[in-house]
């Protein structure tokens, strides 16, 4: 708020006017106009919706239909992001199956998240939230910019924690699909074992029995296996990482947020 003073005579004011003025014993030389900052704000709204407009994107992608899911990795990202920092959007894929949990469910997302990420313009990073990386090379394929695939980035930064990893997956089956990628990847070696919890990825995501059977197959990783670290195969394991931690007293690697960080370091440092 501005204050002006503004000589009398200046004012479009009539003569009449300025006589009842008088008239009324107030001898007014000046008039004090407030000035609300009516400009100025605007100027403030639009320079803060510019900066808005102006933060990088990373857009994270669920690519199963199940929005309890997004909502998980949702709140295990908060604490990634910061004031002027990279916009992190989460985003479920409606046309996925309602849980990844075979190579068919796999398969069958590829063209639709790589549909999703050659028609986006504005995101500077995409993440595509599965385990399994569903469509990761024909998504980098469609874009200039980085995609980082979940299970790639937690694998990566459990390496960076220890010097083996053990692996919770939702089922048995999962784990053929997994070690194929492991494999592919060269890095069998540091594997020490994986473990399913023979659970569905909507009871990962919402079952109350989760955490316990998570702490459980955990132990087992940790103590028979000789797992220096935890990867949470699944996205919907995202909002266990922190007690599972607790529990188990060695680092526990959830891959979406391992992968956002990625992305985030990425982002940033292309931008300054």
């Amino acid at each position: 708020m501005k204050a002006q003073i503004v000589p009398l005579h200046s004012l479009a004011l009539s003569q009449q006017t300025v006589d009842h003025a008088l008239l009324d014993g107030m001898v007014i030389a000046s008039i004090v106009v407030l000035l609300l900052a009516g400009p100025a704000s605007s100027t403030d709204a639009l320079s803060r919706e510019e900066n808005m407009m102006s933060r990088p994107r990373i857009l994270v992608i669920n690519p199963n239909s199940n929005q309890l899911v997004t909502q998980g990795l949702e709140q295990a990202l908060k604490p990634l992001g910061f004031e002027g920092g990279p916009e992190i959007v989460c985003e479920t894929l409606t046309e996925g199956p309602y849980g990844i949990e075979s190579q068919a469910d796999v398969d069958g997302v590829a063209i639709p998240l790589r549909r999703r990420v050659e028609g986006d313009n504005q995101s500077a990073a995409f993440v595509i939230a599965c385990y399994s990386d569903p469509g990761l090379h024909v998504c980098r394929e469609a874009t200039d910019r980085p995609v980082f695939g979940i299970a790639e980035c937690g694998v990566l930064t459990a390496l960076a924690r220890a010097e083996t990893f053990g692996v919770i997956a939702i089922a048995q089956r999962s784990i053929r699909r997994h070690i194929r990628y492991l494999r592919q990847m060269g890095l069998m070696d540091r594997l020490a074992r994986e473990r399913p919890l023979n659970m569905s990825v909507a009871e990962t995501a919402s079952g109350e029995g989760t955490l316990a059977k998570m702490i459980e197959v955990g132990r087992a990783l940790k103590d028979e296996d000789g797992s220096g670290a935890i990867v949470m195969g699944c996205a919907g394991m995202a909002r266990h990482r922190r007690p599972l931690e607790q529990a188990l007293g060695i680092p526990v690697i959830d891959p979406t947020q391992a992968a956002v960080t990625m992305a985030l370091g990425t982002v940033q440092f292309s931008h300054h």
